[in-house]
């Protein structure tokens, strides 16, 4: 009997590069509470050290994968696959040079009432 090899390899995700994203893809990627968590928690991570599934957000496996795609999509997040996990990165350096201090903008805690 032949032994199975495992199928749990996953297609790399494509990246796009903020250079090649319009001002409202990005503010449309920026404007979910989801994902703003997602970026300010990667903002205070070393680059590399936060695994999809170590965030803290309301959200189910589907969801948080497809708001992982937006952020791709929108130029913000970098990712790759370390063994079983994901791993992210956010693309402060690349997205600031496109778009000039709205990162910076969307890091600062929400003004109180």
């Amino acid at each position: 009997m032949a032994q199975r090899t495992s199928s749990s390899h996953r297609a790399a995700p494509e990246h796009t590069h903020p250079d090649d994203v319009s001002v409202q893809t990005a503010l449309a990627a920026l404007a979910d509470p989801v994902r703003i968590t997602l970026v300010r928690e990667l903002a205070g991570s070393q680059e590399w050290s936060r695994s999809c599934g170590s965030f803290d957000v309301p959200v189910g496996k589907a969801a948080l994968s497809h708001h992982f795609v937006v952020l791709r999509g929108a130029g913000l997040v970098e990712q790759r696959d370390e063994g079983p996990k994901r791993v992210n990165r956010l693309r402060r350096a690349e997205f600031e040079a496109r778009f000039p201090g709205l990162l910076d903008l969307v890091l600062r805690d929400e003004p109180t009432a």
